[in-house]
C-alpha cells in the first residue's frame, strides 16, 4: 500500500511541480535558494499527503501547502538573501517564446511583486495563474469578498511601485 501511495504522490508532483517552481520563483532570490525551498516543499507535501481527503483539486491542495511552506521559511528568515541578477540563471524555457518586450516587463513585474509582503505575493501569484476568487480565497484560507478587497489593494500598490 505505501508504495503504490509514493508512486500516486511522486506522480502527481511530477504533473503539477511547475506550481512549486513558481512559488519558489517568487521567494527566492538565486538557483540554490530556488532548490532548497524546491526540496522543502516536495518534503513538506510528502509528509501532508496522507491527511489530503480529495475536497479540494489536487492542485489547490498543493498550492496551499506550497505557498505556506514559502511564506513559513521566508517569515523565519532574519537575513535578507544575497540577490542575482536574473539573467545568470537558465530557466526552462524556450528562447523563441519570448520577445524582449516581454523579459523586461516579467522582470519589473517580478520586482514590483517581490516588494509585496508575503501573503500578498501569493494573492498576486494564484491571480496571475488565472484562479478564480473562490480557489484564491480556499488557497489562502480567507473568506472571497477579502480575497476581493485584498486584490483591489494590491493592484493600487503595484501601480504605484510601477510608477515611482
Amino acid at each position: 500500500m505505501k508504495k503504490e501511495t509514493e508512486h500516486k504522490f511522486v506522480k502527481l508532483l511530477e504533473e503539477h511541480q511547475n506550481i512549486v517552481h513558481k512559488i519558489c520563483r517568487m521567494y527566492t532570490y538565486d538557483q540554490n535558494s530556488h532548490l532548497d525551498l524546491f526540496q522543502e516543499i516536495t518534503i513538506q507535501l510528502w509528509k501532508a499527503y496522507p491527511k489530503f481527503r480529495g475536497d479540494s483539486k489536487f492542485s489547490t491542495w498543493m498550492y496551499r501547502v506550497a505557498l505556506n511552506t514559502a511564506i513559513t521559511l521566508y517569515r523565519k528568515s532574519k537575513r535578507k538573501p544575497y540577490t542575482h541578477d536574473i539573467d545568470q540563471f537558465s530557466f526552462k524555457i524556450k528562447a523563441e517564446e519570448y520577445d524582449d518586450t516581454t523579459e523586461q516587463q516579467l522582470k519589473i513585474m517580478y520586482a514590483a511583486i517581490k516588494e509585496l509582503n508575503d501573503i500578498d505575493k501569493a494573492l498576486v501569484f494564484l491571480y496571475l495563474e488565472g484562479k478564480n476568487y473562490s480557489i484564491i480565497s480556499e488557497t489562502l484560507g480567507i473568506t472571497e469578498v477579502n480575497a476581493r478587497v485584498k486584490m483591489n489593494r494590491v493592484k493600487k500598490k503595484l501601480k504605484d511601485i510601477l510608477s515611482a
